[in-house]
């Protein structure tokens, strides 16, 4: 379903509203919702390599970490990396919200690297499963700080098994959304590490205030007709509409011209494409919160003294899983396990520091990290988006539209990205 789910969240959405005439960027739709979902159809996006020497991997970051039974697919950290012939820097890229290292984005931000010149490494957000199982040290992802430490212990464990690989210049760093979030975060850790002294960074798309972000992400479940209940029959009659234009279309595959086609076909409305990408980010909280539960056995979702084997279903607790947004996430089972941990901690205290704000003082005095970001970005609550040219001043690149890193592989936006790490 996830799979489907995931060409619906690509195809379903698309209205060709032509940008103002008197705007110079010429990025094809001003609908914040349908950039966010279309992103950029393939007659107008970057000329990238289709084939680079993209090399997958695995590695064990905890040696002596016990994984359930039922989650020994993940006992490994899954990431690729693409390696030039010589001497070439090095990027790091950290994938968004429930993302993982192959996502579309990291794949894309890999070819336009490796054709401008740089190795690549590719890392799955902290909130994907496989993340949370290999290389959370809490395995209860999202904490600003310690995601960060576990991103970068894992930038140390990978670096130690390329070094002999790779001829490296210099190490940048790079993420898009919450990816971007963690990068604010893991390059203020290497200012007091040292390890990779990363000469130039680079947020895209990046929420202010994580809580802020969520909150507006949870609440775009809302737009489903009927509520959250009637959620089966909704995405059913989507299935049904694409199906019919599959059925119509020449293209055997779900490739970038069949998805396009489906856009124009089914054209639904704000509310719907609302709907869908609340959806979309509720199977990241859901599998977020199911995987870390069974991690820690914190009883949040399933009760202790019940084990999963891997023949396992999760039945019950998955459907349990979906009723779960971020939202409840923080409030019910994230605030509590840190709590836990220090009693003086409040919710508003930590909804506080889980923000770029908490640190804008360094991001305002590092010349080294840069913002490429768009003012209609629907995570950002309203006034958010100036937070970036007040701290950022000029390393702020703010694009009149693009919803949610919905532009990022447009030429302008991909020509930007590069030239940020060639300065």
């Amino acid at each position: 379903m996830q799979r489907l789910l995931s060409f619906l969240l690509i195809a379903l959405w698309v209205t060709t509203v032509p940008v103002n005439a008197a705007e110079s960027y010429d990025y094809p739709f001003t609908n914040k919702y349908v950039a966010t979902v279309v992103g950029v159809p393939p007659q107008y996006a970057a000329k990238l390599p289709r084939n680079i020497p993209l090399k997958d991997s695995s590695i064990t970051i905890f040696k002596d970490r016990k994984v359930p039974d039922y989650l020994w697919y993940d006992a490994k950290l899954r990431y690729f990396y693409v390696p030039q012939k010589g001497p070439a820097p090095l990027v790091f890229l950290i994938a968004g919200t429930g993302a993982s290292y192959n996502s579309t984005k990291n794949q894309d931000m890999a070819r336009a690297f490796y054709q401008a010149g740089f190795s690549v490494v590719a890392l799955s957000s902290p909130t994907y499963p496989n993340f949370i199982v290999a290389a959370s040290k809490t395995s209860v992802p999202g904490h600003a700080y310690k995601d960060a430490e576990d991103l970068y212990r894992v930038m140390e464990r990978i670096w130690d098994t390329l070094k002999d690989k790779l001829q490296v210049t210099d190490f940048y760093v790079t993420g898009y959304s919450l990816g971007a979030f963690n990068t604010a975060f893991v390059t203020l850790l290497d200012e007091q590490r040292q390890v990779f002294k990363f000469r130039k960074a680079l947020l895209i798309n990046p929420p202010v205030r994580l809580y802020s972000s969520i909150s507006l992400l949870d609440r775009m479940l809302e737009n489903i007709p009927g509520g959250v209940d009637n959620f089966p029959r909704f995405y059913n009659k989507l299935v049904e509409q694409v199906g019919k234009v599959y059925e119509r279309s020449k293209s055997v595959e779900f490739d970038d011209e069949f998805l396009y086609q489906a856009f124009d076909a089914v054209n639904p409305n704000n509310e719907e494409l609302a709907a869908l990408i609340g959806v979309s980010f509720r199977i990241s909280s859901a599998n977020l919160v199911f995987t870390s539960d069974l991690m820690t056995n914190y009883g949040f979702v399933k009760p202790k003294n019940v084990f999963f084997t891997r023949n396992s279903s999760p039945g019950v607790y998955g459907q349990v899983s979906m009723r779960i947004g971020f939202t409840d996430y923080f409030h019910a089972y994230f605030y509590p396990f840190y709590h836990a941990q220090d009693p003086s901690l409040t919710r508003e205290k930590m909804a506080d520091e889980m923000s770029l704000t908490a640190i804008q003082d360094y991001l305002h005095k590092s010349k080294k990290i840069e913002v490429m970001t768009n003012r209609d970005d629907i995570i950002l609550a309203p006034g958010q988006i100036d937070f970036f040219p007040r701290v950022f001043g000029d390393r702020a690149k703010i694009y009149p539209t693009g919803g949610h890193c919905g532009n990022m592989n447009y030429p302008d936006n991909v020509a930007y990205m590069v030239n940020v790490f060639r300065k």
